[in-house]
């Protein structure tokens, strides 16, 4: 018998309990599935740490937007992902999403390299456990939406890195901008061009601080 321990993150409990009882129905006869769940990124991550103490994980499940750790330190998905990548480099990483922007995609992949990457809104029951299988066994699975995007050229400048991403948070959060250099190793100017070329990516047309934190939350990023 193959005990396959897993974790699934994200903040709507149905959703998880719907990957669940796909994956019990579907899973192999050989197989045994032992289901940690976390709907928040402190949860995740106190998890994730016990983990790689204990008995690391087979596979985890990331959902991208997710409520930040009460320290702030932990914002999404995204950075659980790389926790886990540190802590257990033989760890499956799986990301699920409902954000589907070309950028978004390849941010992820250059960040993260996953070994799954599912977008929810192509997500069946089917393909949830198809991929499944297939990433324990011959990763990567990437989902039609995300092979799509990958197959197409971009610039290396258009996704959004950790540090822009922590701009951003910082931001959403009413740190000022002169503050930043107070919680982020760059310069002020650094910070300005890189504020600017977000502002040009997200067509933040009006200039505003408010309008770049608006049209980041739309986009899952804060």
């Amino acid at each position: 018998m193959e005990h396959i321990h897993i974790l699934m993150v994200d903040d709507h409990p149905i959703i998880i309990e719907g990957y669940q009882n796909t994956l019990m129905a579907t899973k192999k006869e050989h197989q045994t599935l032992i289901i940690d769940t976390a709907n928040n990124c402190d949860t995740a991550n106190i998890l994730l740490r016990k983990a790689a103490d204990e008995r690391p994980y087979d596979v985890c499940f990331f959902d991208i937007s997710l409520p930040a750790s009460s320290d702030g330190t932990i914002t999404s998905g995204e950075d659980l992902a790389k926790i886990c990548r540190a802590l257990m480099p033989t760890t499956k990483v799986v990301i699920l999403t409902m954000f589907n922007e070309s950028f978004r995609i390849h941010g992820i992949v250059k960040e993260i390299n996953p070994d799954g990457f599912l977008i929810k809104s192509d997500l069946t029951s089917l393909e949830l456990s198809e991929a499944f299988q297939h990433i324990l066994f011959d990763p990567p699975y990437y989902s039609s939406t995300v092979s799509s995007f990958l197959k197409k050229a971009i610039s290396n400048d258009e996704y959004v890195d950790e540090i822009n991403r922590k701009i951003l948070y910082l931001l959403s959060q009413g740190i000022k901008t002169r503050s930043l250099t107070d919680h982020i190793d760059l310069s002020m100017s650094a910070i300005e061009k890189r504020k600017k070329q977000l502002k040009s990516l997200f067509k933040v047309e009006d200039g505003r601080d408010e309008t770049l934190i608006m049209k980041a939350k739309e986009k899952g990023l804060v």
